[in-house]
């Protein structure tokens, strides 16, 4: 399959990133959505929806692309879909080990996992994980991290 036009290659660098909250949840789930085939609508870059390279559980169950951060189901989704032999690569790969109880939030849990999916993906191609790589500007780190960076959806 091919992703000719992906906005941001991944790297260690921008996964890291994501671990450490420094960039939207919207921004996270525009890198899964080009990843699943989803494509902007051409009159608006806010919704996407499924393109003829989206999986078919994808387009079956979200024919626009889900806040994958926001939404459990869409979190749950794509957490399933990550295949087994996948599953330990955050840890494997970025030295992961989760984070301390008082970080546990539905928000940073979703963006492991999400991080983990993304390194699935490239497992899945064969490809391996830069270290470095094209990075968009960080954010700080949200003051809530329950209710994330302004602009991201609320967490289901």
């Amino acid at each position: 399959m091919q992703y000719p036009s992906l906005t941001w290659p991944l790297s260690r660098a921008l996964l890291i990133q994501i671990l450490e909250d420094r960039l939207s949840d919207r921004f996270v789930a525009e890198l899964i959505w080009e990843r699943l085939g989803y494509q902007p609508s051409a009159d608006s870059t806010s919704l996407w929806s499924a393109g003829p390279q989206t999986p078919q559980p994808w387009r079956d169950a979200f024919p626009s692309a889900p806040p994958v951060i926001a939404q459990r189901p869409a979190a749950v989704q794509l957490t399933r879909s990550i295949a087994k032999e996948h599953k330990q690569l955050l840890k494997q790969q970025l030295g992961f080990a989760g984070y301390r109880i008082d970080q546990l939030y539905p928000r940073r849990t979703r963006r492991a996992a999400a991080v983990n999916w993304l390194l699935a993906w490239l497992a899945q191609r064969g490809d391996a994980l830069p270290a470095e790589g094209p990075l968009p500007q960080p954010l700080d780190p949200p003051l809530d991290p329950v209710k994330g960076h302004p602009g991201d959806p609320i967490v289901e």
